[in-house]
């Protein structure tokens, strides 16, 4: 097996618990206590209420393609093998976008629109990192 050539999550101590739970293969994000807006990505205060207290509250992981790209070219040696794949802003069901890969189709086959589900990629027993399959 070779050693992984792409970029790592760097947490940080705002951020740890959504790693973490991607890591147990949950998507995890903030929910403001004041007025339960969700929020990605994590931040110290609510950008509605400006609270600074929250808990963090699971999605179900599906949504849909909401904007893409197809990349052409490697931004690092490590992506390379891959091209061209799909960088994706996907709009989860509860409203929260976030931004990955979307894996297991062809880039002509992404569409705005297209309902995906969210998959993970474990790295390591240390890290894993979340892309979005096509939901079939």
């Amino acid at each position: 097996m070779s050693e992984y050539q792409k970029p790592l999550p760097e947490p940080t101590p705002l951020s740890q618990p959504f790693w973490e739970g991607v890591r147990q293969h949950k998507l995890l994000v903030q929910k403001c206590a004041s007025c339960s807006k969700l929020r990605h990505t994590p931040r110290p205060l609510c950008p509605s209420c400006l609270s600074q207290e929250f808990t963090w509250a699971p999605l179900s992981g599906q949504g849909q393609v909401y904007s893409y790209t197809v990349m052409h070219r490697a931004p690092a040696p490590g992506f390379q093998e891959e091209l061209p794949y799909v960088v994706a802003l996907v709009e989860l069901k509860e409203g929260v976008r976030m931004i990955s890969n979307v894996v297991g189709c062809t880039p002509q086959q992404v569409r705005v629109g297209m309902p995906v589900k969210v998959v993970y990629e474990d790295i390591n027993d240390k890290a894993s990192i979340f892309k979005f399959a096509p939901a079939r």
